[in-house]
């Protein structure tokens, strides 16, 4: 019995004492300070395990469909090569003030496509990565998907041959606004 109490109250206090540190604001959430390496780790871990409980079963349409992956093509140059950047892009002043920094997208990285569908759809808390299956539908962040997997392989020359007529369309949208 004295076990169980004096577990209790560690519990307890290691409670108080949490809630008393973040309650004092001494923990700095600025975006120019990185997280400390217990923070970091933890976050990590939360990420991860819980893309991964919640992408258990998700399967994926078929990727490789052309017309797909242009659609992707144009919607990843519209939303997300700012932050994710894109074949022969350098870091911009934008992604350079993010934190934590998103990952380089037109590098190979370490996801299932059903594990970035489900992040492109329902987002990233506190990394500024947004919820698109607010404003898209599941069709479309699909496609962004199916991009996604080409993207590694892509030349700068290549991805502004696939994305050219997303600049045009913008360009003319722009100038007919403007007149």
């Amino acid at each position: 019995m004295n076990f169980l109490r004096s577990l209790l109250l560690i519990l307890l206090l290691a409670l108080l004492g949490g809630a008393g540190y973040v309650y004092s604001g001494v923990y700095d959430v600025g975006a120019d300070a990185p997280h400390s390496v217990p923070v970091y780790w933890l976050l990590d871990i939360a990420l991860d395990r819980s893309v991964e409980r919640h992408t258990a079963g998700l399967q994926a349409p078929p990727l490789d469909d052309p017309q797909r992956i242009a659609k992707g093509a144009s919607e990843y140059h519209e939303m997300c090569d700012g932050c994710h950047l894109a074949p022969g892009m350098e870091n911009n002043e934008f992604r350079r003030g993010l934190y934590p920094q998103p990952p380089d997208l037109s590098k190979p990285v370490d996801a299932t496509a059903a594990e970035e569908f489900w992040m492109i759809k329902h987002g990233i808390k506190m990394t500024a990565m947004p919820a698109w299956g607010i404003s898209h539908d599941d069709a479309t962040l699909w496609a962004i998907v199916a991009f996604l997997q080409k993207l590694p392989q892509l030349t700068p020359a290549q991805y502004q041959a696939m994305t050219a007529h997303t600049a045009e369309a913008h360009a003319e949208e722009h100038d007919s606004v403007g007149h």
